[in-house]
């Protein structure tokens, strides 16, 4: 779906990755119009059986009776950060059946409309990763410097699942190549707004609402939101 000169499709993998963990992204409609997402990305580095993408706001059980028989497995699990999440590293899916990661993609608050909007979500058990990389989606905002993309939240959550490092380089690699077609055609790299506020380049004006402004004062701070 891009020119031939930026195309992206030299840098998926041949073939499908062989994972047994099996993917539900659950995608906000404005994700949708976005032209550069990263889910397209990660569908293709993936086989269709094991990338499930459903596109919406509410989630409940009588529209969507196959997503809340996997939110009642108890291999199920989300991958949303806060106070009751363990680290995924930490997690043993003690299980004959192959395991299953549902991923919110939005910005930040869209996620996490979804999340406490949908009772099915808070069923599975919740992770998080442990923010030891900076993401590498350089053309894209972010809100801190530890914040990732979904498909790089893919990749590293598939490398633990899977206990196999090369999944989050193969997934990785048409991010990469997609920031750098982006870059040199005209992109700028877009530093997150943890590191705008903090060295003084902040551009924007500054929100008039408390909660907000409360928020950034707590990035510049280095407190954990």
């Amino acid at each position: 779906s891009r020119p031939q000169k930026v195309c992206l499709c030299p840098f998926l993998p041949v073939h499908p990755l062989k994972v047994s963990t099996c993917l539900y992204i659950i995608q906000h409609p404005a994700e949708e119009s976005r032209v550069l997402r990263t889910v397209p990305l990660l569908a293709a580095c993936l086989p269709p059986e094991k990338c499930k993408i459903l596109v919406g706001r509410r989630f409940n059980e009588d529209r969507y009776p196959e997503l809340a028989t996997v939110c009642r497995n108890p291999n199920t699990l989300i991958l949303y950060p806060g106070a009751e999440a363990t680290n995924l590293e930490e997690v043993a899916v003690m299980s004959s059946s192959p395991p299953v990661m549902i991923i919110i993609d939005g910005t930040w608050s869209q996620a996490k409309d979804i999340f406490y909007k949908n009772s099915l979500f808070r069923l599975p058990k919740q992770v998080q990763l442990k923010p030891s990389i900076s993401s590498q989606y350089v053309i894209r905002t972010q809100p801190t410097n530890t914040c990732l993309s979904t498909l790089e939240c893919a990749a590293v959550a598939l490398s633990i699942m899977e206990k196999n490092k090369s999944i989050q380089e193969t997934i990785l690699h048409p991010l990469q190549a997609l920031c750098s077609f982006q870059l040199q055609h005209g992109a700028q790299i877009h530093h997150s707004k943890e590191h705008l506020l903090k060295n003084g380049l902040y551009d924007k004006p500054m929100p008039k609402n408390k909660r907000k402004l409360r928020r950034m004062e707590l990035l510049v701070n280095n407190v954990k939101i």
